[in-house]
């Protein structure tokens, strides 16, 4: 895990120390800001590979931080917050972050998700049949450039969405359940899945369909899961 820079974004000084004495552990070098204004300026001016970003922040709140890393980056954002009610993890995800952990968390799963979504960023597209090009009616994937088109435009999508996508369309026609493409894209056993998987599928809909409450491409199959038509 050398050579990838964390960002550890949270107001309290000693979570920031905490979390960064684990991650250097790890061969992570560790970046700090104490809010979303300062991981901004940050990120204006180093390489970060992933950000720990807490939800509850003076000035810039971890919401509007990622919305606004949304704009111009997909890099993996795991949300850190002292709330556990399923609202706030559903609007974390919504807003673009890939995972979301909540205090008090265990230091060494912390470390474990973040290498997880290190690997998957940073090797996204390595595995067998990485250089083909699939079009369906329109919706493409292109496997080399890691991308999406829909009628010849790009799609921004963040890793944990493309890596969706990919799934879905490689294995074009077959349903996947939920607890499937959590278990294949988190790479974690699946437990309390359905929202995350949820909201996800929500965001690849609206951005690849016109119309994302009749979908053309991204179909549920009521009580089983989720497909993408061939």
């Amino acid at each position: 895990m050398e050579n990838y820079n964390v960002l550890v974004v949270d107001d309290d000084k000693e979570i920031r120390d905490v979390i960064g004495i684990y991650l250097k552990n790890e061969g992570i070098k560790v970046l700090k800001a104490e809010d979303g204004l300062e991981a901004i300026d940050v990120l204006r001016c180093q390489t970060v590979h992933l950000i720990l970003l807490d939800i509850m922040m003076p000035h810039m709140d971890g919401i509007q931080t990622t919305f606004k890393i949304r704009e111009q980056k997909n890099i993996p954002i795991i949300m850190i917050s002292a709330k556990s009610e399923d609202m706030d993890k559903i609007l974390g995800l919504q807003v673009g972050a890939d995972d979301y952990v909540t205090k008090p968390f265990n230091p060494l799963e912390l470390v474990a998700r973040v290498k997880s979504q290190l690997r998957r960023y940073v090797t996204l597209g390595t595995y067998e049949g990485k250089n083909e090009i699939i079009d369906l009616n329109g919706l493409v994937l292109e496997q080399a450039e890691k991308r999406v088109l829909v009628n010849g435009e790009p799609v921004r999508l963040t890793p944990i969405e493309y890596r969706i996508i990919d799934l879905l369309m490689r294995h074009a026609g077959r349903v996947f359940s939920i607890h499937e493409i959590y278990e294949r894209v988190w790479q974690e056993p699946s437990y309390n899945a359905e929202n995350t998987v949820a909201v996800h599928i929500r965001k690849i809909r609206e951005k690849i369909e016109i119309d994302p409450k009749n979908p053309r491409y991204l179909k549920v199959v009521w009580g089983i899961g989720y497909k993408i038509e061939k």
